[in-house]
């Protein structure tokens, strides 16, 4: 793999590991600031509106930027997010703090993903996807469990500013290996209407928003569920995020490896039906022996359904990829805020043993669009 990509895939490690410290470290902010952990979750689905929105458009704004220049300063935004949210006061300012700073994912993950097409030769482009996206089950094989660790023993604070030094550092090393020059052709605006208007392309984001929907109503308070039902205090929590995210490491190496041979569309099934299965067997975890069980299937499938689906969006439009991929973004997105908000509500109503249930519901929906997205005809 050229040089570059190692950079992109650290890029996504940081990126992930900054989505996903609030779910890690939410039992601290709750404390911290004094609100449920209901209350503390709807940072997940504020960041996660923000960058439904922000993909797409930012997209446009962007299109005639330098890469290198656009991810590494990405990467300096995103420190700076987390050093002024490790300053906050207050659970409104970190909020507002929050929101601003994952203006760097919504243009990180689908830039990156669409200029790899750029780097490598065509039939190794879902491969490559792929590869990069394993930055994201390295984040929660390392990445997740790390912060959660420092957030239970020295607070989420720390916790914080420990990725704004990752993501300088990181920011260096995109500098460093990006080829200077790489500017994907900005999409018209006739070609937008193409990718609004492609069944194909607007039912595979369909069904990466209900993959998020159906994960986020449970993964966004796992934590204080667990600790509620088990007791589990910040190692054990630490250890069953390190344990998932193992499993979502193997399970996104899996799909790098054989998703050219097998297919897009095939692998995305595959990996929805695994997130699906942990989610029917949830009400079985009574133990953590059990609970560690039942969460390999669901990491197994995690992040490699989202490498799956950037790569078939790529296979299925190549020219139209930098919108499609953008909007794939928005659909990881606006899945989590939609479950990290219904799950919050469940919370809130004492229903949580309704989340599981809620989950397997969307996902069970998302493959069946699945399915019909594969006996749709491509965009010309």
């Amino acid at each position: 793999m050229p040089a570059a990509l190692w950079a992109l895939l650290a890029g996504n490690f940081v990126i992930g590991t900054g989505v996903m410290v609030v779910a890690g470290t939410l039992n601290e902010i709750s404390a911290s600031f004094g609100v449920s952990a209901a209350a503390a979750g709807q940072l997940i689905t504020a960041a996660a509106v923000v960058v439904c929105l922000g993909a797409p458009l930012l997209a446009a704004m962007v299109a005639g930027w330098d890469r290198r220049a656009l991810l590494a300063l990405s990467m300096v935004w995103y420190a700076i997010g987390h050093v002024a949210g490790a300053l906050m006061p207050s659970y409104l300012g970190l909020l507002v703090v929050r929101m601003l700073t994952v203006i760097a994912p919504a243009v990180f993950t689908p830039q990156a993903a669409a200029c790899v097409g750029l780097l490598v030769p065509p039939e190794q482009r879902g491969r490559a996807v792929t590869f990069v996206f394993l930055g994201w089950s390295m984040a929660s094989v390392l990445g997740l469990p790390i912060g959660a660790l420092i957030g239970g023993h020295f607070g989420w604070r720390t916790a914080f500013v420990a990725i704004a030094v990752a993501a300088l550092i990181t920011s260096v090393w995109v500098w460093v290996t990006l080829p200077p020059g790489i500017r994907p052709a900005a999409l018209s605006r006739a070609a937008w209407v193409r990718v609004f208007r492609s069944p194909v392309l607007m039912g595979v984001v369909s069904v990466t928003a209900l993959q998020g929907a159906g994960q986020f109503v449970l993964f966004s308070y796992f934590a204080p569920l667990v600790k509620q039902q088990l007791g589990a205090d910040a190692t054990t929590l630490s250890l069953l995020w390190a344990w998932f995210g193992v499993c979502g490491l193997l399970g996104n190496l899996a799909v790098s490896r054989y998703i050219d041979r097998v297919g897009a569309g095939r692998m995305v099934l595959v990996t929805t039906s695994l997130i699906a299965l942990s989610l029917l067997l949830w009400p079985l975890g009574r133990s953590f022996a059990v609970l560690a069980l039942l969460l390999a299937p669901w990491g197994l499938g995690c992040f490699a359904a989202n490498s799956a689906q950037q790569a078939r969006l790529v296979g299925l439009a190549p020219s139209l990829a930098s919108g499609s991929v953008a909007l794939n973004s928005s659909g990881i997105y606006i899945g989590q805020a939609i479950g990290a908000a219904a799950g919050g509500w469940l919370l809130l109503h004492d229903a949580a043993a309704w989340m599981s249930w809620v989950g397997f519901a969307a996902l069970m929906l998302a493959m069946g669009i699945s399915i019909a997205v594969e006996r749709l005809p491509r965009p010309e």
